[in-house]
């Protein structure tokens, strides 16, 4: 929001410095954006009289003038105003100066064979306003050679952040309330402006929409002479960043601007019968101010007449009743629309507008009379005219709402030591009504909250407005008390998990990438195994669904980054899945996904062309992170395809049993890969850390030293036909398991398909570790073992080959 020093003044009495005004707004939570100097766009350009006015020798349209410019010599001007003349006193832009419009740097020049020496300026070359009909023409008695920036008197604009709590400094009459409380000055009252209508009302103005318009207020004005606004009221609405418009139109945005109060002015000529707040019919359409034409439901409230619909209330006004300079009478409409109502309706048409900016946080219930009063003697003064009596329809809810405060809750809360008296006047300064519970002063106040602050509700915000205008610099730094001894670990079993895991990625050679939680629907879809979870208000539609895995967002990355040339590439990222549980309720789950794309190994000498990743690649990732999460990877089953966005053939899944799933991998499967616009192959891993089971309970035992076996390990192979889609690791699983007393590790060495072993079965090599304990191994003992070996094998179809 913007404003000129000169504007904020008007309400507050003060001379302060912009400097001070500046640190001050900052200290109490208004954010200051910047601070804009208007004048330093009009330097070089001077207040300046034509002396003399000829035709241009090659040109119709052109003339050649002499100026005096206030430095003593004339200067020979070409010029092509309609309205430049002998006596005329104007502006000057002297060479070296920049035009604020277009950014062109005058100079001397010849146009048309004719020297000349700057630019007598229009209003819309110096921003100044929309005319561009002609030069500007200023009064007879302007000083000549005046820097026109301080014959203008232009000022500093201010450029704040109002945060969506503040509504009420959704005006420049807020701001200077919360910069008098804080001590620079005296708070100006708002104007009472009493109008009283000469007439009665000749519209009927209703309400059919309690909920969404619970108070609707209007009036004609007879007899306006609509035209441009008066210079200061367009300098506050250009130092606002509106573009004056017309009198009638510029009345309504500065009262909006001045005082939070959106209201609408319309022509009386294009309404037919009364105007009525009502819900929109299906099937409604409404062509808006921005010339847009937005499908209404019946779930919007509008303004219409019997005809239809004419303003999309608390947003937009229509393209067709608005004012125009052929106006002579008007409809003045000021309402409380519901908040909410608001909210829903300009999300549904994507529409934002300065009005909804201030119904959606909430205005001032208790201003419908004053804010037309003041809306009225404003166009009455710029444009003559009527006034008819009010007509009310409904009632805002204005029941003041009343807070028991005590008084020392901001020493408890703040941080600070503020006294009574001091926290008194700063809640009166806001506007705040402060008066002793029926036990007197000491035993609490009750506080009455302004119509103007919907945003405090209860004794904790009071204590904010205390603390923020006393100084929240004055709140001291003090360390928290901390108990004696060896700090106590804080960091949860989760939290410790995600430290070992992140580590042990980055170890490995792996990137940790950071992504968006919101993807598109299209992309999650494609990753889900039931139903999508969708935000009802999305960033944009581009982020509508929660990630129902890393993995979607991982190959983005790895998109941009080829497209930029890397080479190779090697992703993780631990972070949250979003699924829907039962009954529909949203779950988080933790995950760690990953991507290893392009070169796994670079073209060379020694190894020739460059290689790729494989689901081998994955696999060894997928279970050493497992490993360092805690899982039990000895005891893992690979098991099937892992899902639809893996390639057939080439991916598994990594279990405890057949129903929990720690982990998938494998390459990603062609189509997916085009759909993600990757080329070349990708392999993919997603680990789901939420189903690794907890480690029993290492309390009430200590860790037995380590002692090494007195006796050397024994090793043995053993070669078994088995038939062709038997899992290797089944196999070397069933060996280990044979005899668990001597066998401490089993693992595959060899896999062999070819001559000598017959159609549909392969040879696996098994390497078998044993451990002797208290004596070595005699042959019956190894001989006892390999029998169960063999047997443990021979379950799974496995024979001893000869």
């Amino acid at each position: 929001m913007k404003f000129s020093l000169s504007w904020l003044r008007r309400y507050l009495d003060t001379d302060a410095s912009v400097e001070a005004i500046y640190d001050a707004l900052n200290a109490i939570g208004i954010e200051v954006e910047g601070v804009e100097d208007p004048s330093a766009k009009l330097a070089g350009f001077k207040v300046a009289r034509v002396l003399t006015a000829a035709r241009h020798p090659d040109a119709d349209k052109l003339q050649v003038l002499t100026v005096d410019a206030g430095a003593g010599d004339s200067l020979q001007i070409v010029c092509g105003a309609p309205n430049a003349r002998a006596g005329l006193v104007g502006v000057l832009g002297l060479p070296g100066a920049v035009v604020p419009a277009n950014g062109l740097q005058l100079k001397k020049s010849a146009i048309r064979g004719v020297e000349s020496n700057g630019m007598m300026c229009s209003t819309r070359e110096l921003e100044l306003g929309e005319d561009h009909d002609g030069i500007i023409e200023l009064p007879e008695d302007a000083p000549i050679g005046q820097a026109f920036a301080d014959y203008r008197g232009v000022d500093p604009v201010i450029d704040v952040s109002i945060t969506p709590n503040r509504p009420d400094c959704m005006g420049v009459y807020g701001i200077a309330r919360d910069l008098a409380a804080k001590g620079l000055g005296t708070l100006k009252p708002v104007p009472e402006a009493q109008v009283a209508g000469t007439f009665p009302c000749p519209v009927a103005i209703r309400t059919d929409d309690p909920e969404g318009c619970p108070a609707f207020y209007g009036r004609v004005i007879k007899g306006v002479r609509n035209g441009a606004s008066p210079q200061w009221l367009q300098d506050f609405l250009t130092s606002a960043g509106q573009r004056p418009i017309s009198a009638l139109v510029d009345a309504t945005n500065y009262v909006m601007l001045a005082y939070g109060r959106p209201a609408h002015a319309y022509d009386l000529a294009k309404l037919t019968g009364a105007v009525v707040a009502r819900r929109a019919q299906e099937g409604e359409q409404v062509t808006a101010l921005n010339g847009k034409t937005y499908a209404l439901d019946p779930d919007m409230t509008v303004i219409a007449d019997e005809v239809g619909v004419h303003d999309i209330a608390g947003i937009m006004g229509g393209e067709h009743s608005g004012c125009e300079e052929t106006t002579t009478d008007v409809l003045l409409e000021i309402a409380y629309f519901d908040p909410e109502q608001i909210a829903r309706t300009g999300r549904k048409l994507n529409l934002t507008s300065d009005a909804r900016s201030r119904f959606e946080r909430g205005i001032d219930p208790g201003f419908l009379d004053a804010g037309l009063a003041i809306l009225s003697g404003l166009i009455l003064e710029l444009c003559g005219g009527e006034p008819s009596e009010v007509v009310r329809a409904g009632a805002a809810p204005t029941t003041p709402k009343t807070i028991h405060f005590d008084p020392t809750l901001t020493e408890r809360l703040g941080g600070i030591a503020v006294s009574p008296q001091r926290q008194q006047a700063i809640l009166e300064s806001l506007g705040f009504g402060v008066v002793a519970q029926e036990a007197g002063f000491d035993a609490g106040w009750i506080v009455t909250v302004p119509g103007w602050r919907p945003d405090i509700d209860g004794a904790p915000d009071l204590v904010e407005e205390v603390v923020r205008i006393h100084g929240i610099d004055e709140v001291k730094s003090v360390p928290l008390p901390r108990a004696e001894g060896v700090a106590r670990p804080t960091a949860t079993p989760a939290q410790k998990l995600e430290r070992r895991v992140r580590r042990a990625a980055a170890a490995r050679g792996l990137h940790e990438a950071v992504t968006w939680s919101f993807l598109p629907v299209a992309e999650a879809e494609h990753f889900a195994d039931g139903q999508v979870w969708t935000l009802a208000n999305p960033i944009s539609e581009d982020m509508k669904a929660m990630r129902p895995s890393l993995l979607p967002g991982l190959l983005s990355a790895a998109k941009r980054n080829l497209d930029r040339g890397a080479k190779s590439l090697r992703l993780f990222e631990l972070g949250r899945r979003y699924l829907r549980g039962a009954g529909g309720a949203s779950e988080e789950r933790l995950a760690l996904g990953l991507v290893l794309a392009g070169e796994k190994v670079a073209r060379g000498w020694a190894s020739g062309k460059a290689a790729s990743f494989d689901a081998y690649d994955a696999k060894a990732e997928a279970l050493a992170l497992l490993a360092e999460a805690g899982a039990p990877v000895d005891k893992l089953q690979i098991m099937g395809e892992a899902g639809p966005q893996f390639h057939p053939g080439q991916s598994g899944t990594l279990r405890l049993g057949p129903k929990t799933v720690l982990a998938r991998f494998g390459m990603l499967h062609p189509a997916m890969a085009r759909q993600f616009d990757l080329e070349g192959p990708v392999a993919i891993a997603e680990l789901f850390l939420d189903a690794i089971p907890a480690r029993k309970s290492a309390s009430g035992f200590a860790r037995q030293a380590y002692v090494p076996p007195a006796l050397q390990a024994v090793t043995r192979d053993f070669a078994f036909l088995v038939p062709a889609a038997l899992a290797a690791a089944d196999l070397v699983r069933a060996v280990q398991g044979a005899d668990k007393a001597n066998i401490v590790a089993a693992r595959l060495f060899d896999d062999f398909r070819g001559a000598g072993v017959p159609e549909g079965h392969k040879s696996l090599g098994i390497e078998v570790t044993l451990q002797p304990g208290e004596k070595s191994y005699a042959e019956a003992d190894l001989k006892a073992i390999a029998d169960k070996v063999t047997a443990a094998a021979a379950k799974l179809g496995a024979t001893l080959r000869g």
